[in-house]
């Protein structure tokens, strides 16, 4: 209605201007023009009032997510304290992928990373510790107890020091952290930061006896740090790997494709931007790999499919790489069969743990 006083106003400055019989058709315009700046006022008032609901509900998400993360987080520290020593850590990774226009003072925009510490209780303190890096999996996710603290305990108990980064892009830091994820990018620069901060800190930690663990996108995680510091691991274990994106969202669809286009995101298609796609892919690194691998894949498994992995495997082949593998056949959990609490995972463990223990040499292996 305010824009309809402003347009009644500049035109009755000129209204005894204008002829009679002109008045009724000036009435009806002002008539027609009214109605149109309500509605028009009713429209943004909509608009807003939409916008300011999706800010709320992205609130309530960031505070859900947030909450959900600190009860994880307490959820670990009871449960393993007859195991480890525990602690709650930060540090600095690069500054964002993606900036503003204003030039920042120097270290002032490095990522604060947050990460959970784990020491094993059983260790005697004059004993040097094998370390290993857990990089967590899914996109925007976090290391989460109800799946993963059974695996953990299993590496306190073989006396193995664990760090697991919340690298840029997981959840439960806030919406600006979220949108921080540069994937397959600075993530492997957040996780690697982890593994030099625990070396830093810990002198009982030996650096020759480092290696990396993770599963579907920490898989990929884990596959990109090693490869990207080829000296600093001296083993590295890949379970249901993230290997080749361009393959899998061939596989997963246009709908899976759209996250990874987000303007906060890659920002692009694969058909916009393949060599991108490709670089932040482990099968297209393959011939810097110099540690000891071993990957584990299922083919139930709809999450990371088997041809995925092929693309990994192949590229490994290609590149003359010794490696070890075992693509298990429609084991049950799909895509969780290894860390579940079944027979087959214990086993399918069990193998992992005696991989690890060949290159890292932890205090108390699994037979």
């Amino acid at each position: 209605m305010e824009k309809f006083g402003l347009c009644s106003r500049l035109l009755a400055v000129h209204i005894s201007r204008i002829p009679v019989r002109t008045h009724f058709k000036i009435y009806l315009s002002l008539m027609c023009l009214g109605v149109s700046c309500w509605l028009a006022s009713a429209a943004d008032s909509t608009n807003d009032l939409g916008a300011r609901i999706g800010s709320l509900e992205e609130n309530l998400r960031q505070q859900h997510l947030r909450v959900v993360r600190q009860l994880n987080e307490l959820d670990w520290f009871q449960r393993l304290a007859d195991v480890g020593i525990m602690d709650k850590v930060r540090f600095t990774g690069p500054p964002p992928a993606r900036v503003g226009s204003m030039p920042a003072v120097a270290g002032s925009n490095d990522v604060i990373i947050s990460a959970m510490t784990f020491l094993p209780k059983s260790v005697s303190r004059s004993k040097k510790l094998p370390l290993i890096v857990f990089a967590h999996g899914e996109i925007h996710g976090n290391v989460v107890a109800d799946e993963e603290i059974h695996v953990v305990r299993e590496m306190l108990e073989q006396g193995y020091a664990v760090i697991a980064p919340d690298y840029r892009g997981s959840s439960g830091y806030g919406r600006e952290f979220e949108r921080l994820i540069d994937y397959g990018g600075l993530e492997i620069a957040d996780v690697h930061a982890a593994r030099d901060f625990m070396l830093e800190r810990y002198a009982r930690i030996d650096h020759r006896r480092v290696g990396i663990v993770g599963w579907s996108h920490g898989g990929l995680i884990a596959l990109m740090t090693a490869c990207e510091h080829p000296r600093d691991y001296q083993a590295v274990y890949a379970g249901v790997p993230v290997s080749d994106l361009v393959e899998r969202i061939r596989i997963l669809g246009p709908g899976y494709e759209r996250m990874f286009a987000a303007p906060f995101h890659i920002g692009k298609t694969v058909a916009e931007a393949p060599d991108e796609y490709r670089q932040r892919s482990p099968a297209h690194h393959a011939s810097k790999l110099r540690s000891p691998l071993l990957i584990h894949a299922n083919t139930s498994d709809v999450d990371v499919q088997l041809s995925e992995v092929q693309q990994l495997i192949t590229a490994l082949n290609e590149a003359h790489k010794t490696f070890e593998h075992r693509l298990y056949t429609n084991a049950p959990g799909g895509h969780y069969f290894n860390r579940l609490d079944t027979s087959l995972a214990l086993e399918s463990r069990r193998e992992i743990w005696r991989f690890l223990a060949r290159h890292l040499r932890p205090p108390k292996p699994v037979k």
